[in-house]
């Protein structure tokens, strides 16, 4: 807490500072009255802090700005002071504070902004940061005093930013940020009006107060049987047992005081809660009792019946020993926490003096550090009294090298015209002798064998002409089965188109038969004598002739065939007549 009150301070007084309005030794006159609280080594740390951010404010401002370039987006503007006394802390004073003091420091302070700063800082020390650094500063001032000692100590800021890591592993693991729900908020259009003052309500009637019932006053009957049947099941064993009686008048009054002891203890302890109760409680809690006391005078009578000991009381001297075990144990811990303040006390006492060891110390090495500052700058005016003598010692050195670098310069350039005049000349033989092998005529040389095979060593591998032959073959197959499923198909079209004509001709006669039955009937068409002898129908034998023709339509196996073939024949050979001839020979021999 203290170094986060000192870092804090430090950070306020870094923000009010402004380089362009005020002095520095003004500002840290005015912090120092400010600081009077504070302890004299505590306010002396925060005034050298404040004033070495703002010496150095050219290094830092490097630092800083780089750090906020890279992680601007993450970070608050609002902590680069804190970023600033860090950077401050761990370049040039850390020699001088310690690693416990800072990492205590380092620790009071928000653990994932400062892992950040760490892990930016050092991964760019030795690289863009000591450049800009060198271009401040002289090269060599810089790697002998910043570089050097940062990273000596680059082992132990290596440790103590894995322990950061872990604990914001574990801040991370167990701070859970909670899940933001919606809240909504009532429309500030105008104030509702006042709500009416409800109507009085009715005041129930009590209702007729119930007796208590009887039973609750008495015990149960299960009770009742229990107790019977533990009352004959004694009896029984008294008979199977002898009795065992007191032996003395010494037991018997050992026996009453202890039931009066007890009987004491049970009904006269101190009620911790005073509760007021009604009849039906009242009545409830004394049966309670009145079974309790029945309870454990039943149970010591049965104790001693058994012949079991009971409990002596504890005699005076064993009371005054525990009491005075108490005590000593009570003084133990006294004389105990006693010495733990003063062991407190003492590693508060230590702690201080090395703190006040440490900053005496710092304030030295400041005081000298201040010493050989101000030596610097005395030596650097004495240099300025003899600027002419070096200016022109500085002058004809330049002149020197601007001549000398003019010269190599010069023998630069005529070795670079020598290199590209024989690189294009290079260049250009090779483009010729690519037009000469372009214009030369391409001759191919066909050397290929159609009845070889490939060499692949392949299960299937032929030659060209062996798979020309194969195509060849597979094509005269293939266009012989199109040939032969082409012949199937149209004389399977020929069959279906013979049957179709050979429906629609017996449909045909069967039609006309119908016709002639009917002109038969109605008579109109008389039969000639003598055109058909044979014939052995007539006119008055319709009927006949329907009968025959219905045949043919049906499917009858033997019929149908017969007279659909003779139907066939008398259609392209015989006439009217001589099918009727036919039909009825037929009909005849059906018959």
């Amino acid at each position: 807490t203290t170094y986060y009150v000192i870092i804090i301070e430090a950070i306020v007084l870094l923000d009010e500072f402004r380089a362009g309005r005020q002095c520095l030794d003004d500002f840290i006159e005015g912090a120092g009255k400010d600081l009077q609280n504070m302890d004299a080594v505590q306010k002396k740390f925060i005034l050298d802090v404040v004033s070495g951010c703002v010496e150095h404010k050219k290094l830092l401002d490097v630092v800083i700005s780089g750090f906020y370039g890279q992680n601007g987006k993450r970070l608050s503007r609002g902590d680069d002071s804190q970023f600033v006394v860090i950077c401050y802390l761990v370049t040039f004073i850390l020699d001088d504070l310690g690693l416990e003091n800072f990492s205590n420091i380092v620790r009071s302070l928000d653990t994932k902004n400062i892992h950040t700063f760490f892990s930016f800082f050092f991964s760019n020390l030795t690289t863009w940061i000591k450049k800009e650094w060198s271009s401040i500063y002289d090269a060599a001032f810089v790697e002998k005093h910043w570089i050097g000692p940062l990273l000596r100590w680059r082992p132990e800021i290596d440790i103590l930013m894995n322990k950061l890591a872990v604990k914001l592993s574990q801040e991370n693991q167990v701070k859970k940020a909670p899940i933001k729900t919606t809240e909504t908020q009532e429309f500030s259009l105008s104030k509702p009006k006042p709500r009416p003052l409800p109507p009085p309500e009715i005041i129930p009637q009590q209702e007729k107060y119930k007796p208590v019932p009887n039973s609750t006053y008495r015990a149960p009957k299960e009770m009742q049987i229990i107790e019977e049947i533990k009352e004959k099941n004694h009896q029984k064993a008294e008979v199977r047992c002898p009795i065992l009686l007191l032996s003395s008048e010494k037991d018997s009054c050992r026996y009453n005081v202890y039931v009066c002891c007890f009987l004491f203890l049970l009904f006269c302890q101190a009620n911790s809660c005073p509760i007021k109760l009604n009849k039906t409680a009242i009545l409830r809690r004394e049966a309670l009792c009145d079974r309790q006391v029945e309870e454990e005078l039943q149970r010591y009578r049965t104790r001693l019946v058994r012949g079991d000991r009971e409990p002596l009381p504890p005699l005076p001297w064993q009371t005054e020993r525990r009491h005075l075990e108490g005590r000593i144990v009570d003084e133990e811990a006294a004389v105990a926490r006693q010495r733990i303040t003063e062991r407190n006390q003492k590693t508060a006492q230590l702690k201080k003096e090395e703190t006040a060891q440490l900053m005496r110390s710092y304030a030295e090495k400041r005081l000298q550090e201040e010493k050989a500052l101000r030596d610097l700058v005395q030596q650097v005016a004495e240099g300025h009294k003899n600027s002419k003598t070096a200016k022109e010692k500085l002058q004809k050195l330049k002149q020197s090298i601007v001549k000398e670098v003019s010269g190599q310069s010069q023998e630069l350039l005529r070795q670079a015209l020598e290199e590209a005049q024989a690189e294009l000349s290079r260049k250009f033989e090779i483009i010729q002798e690519i037009h000469a092998i372009e214009s030369l005529p391409h001759v191919r040389v066909k050397n290929f064998d159609d009845t070889e095979t490939a060499g692949h060593k392949l299960l299937g591998e032929m030659s060209l002409v062996e798979l020309k032959e194969r195509l060849n073959l597979a094509k005269a197959t293939q266009q012989a089965e199109q040939e032969d499923k082409r012949r199937c198909i149209l004389e399977e079209k020929q069959k279906k188109k013979q049957q179709l004509q050979e429906t629609l001709e017996t449909i045909d006669l069967h039609g006309r038969a119908l016709a002639r039955t009917a002109a038969i009937r109605s008579g109109k068409l008389s039969t000639k004598p003598g055109t058909n002898k044979d014939s052995l129908l007539s006119a008055s034998e319709p009927s006949a002739l329907f009968l025959c023709f219905t045949l043919v339509a049906v499917n009858n196996t033997h019929l149908s065939s017969l007279s659909v073939c003779f139907c066939q024949r008398s259609l392209k050979e015989k006439s009217w007549e001589e099918l009727e001839q036919s039909l009825a020979r037929h009909i005849r021999e059906a018959s």
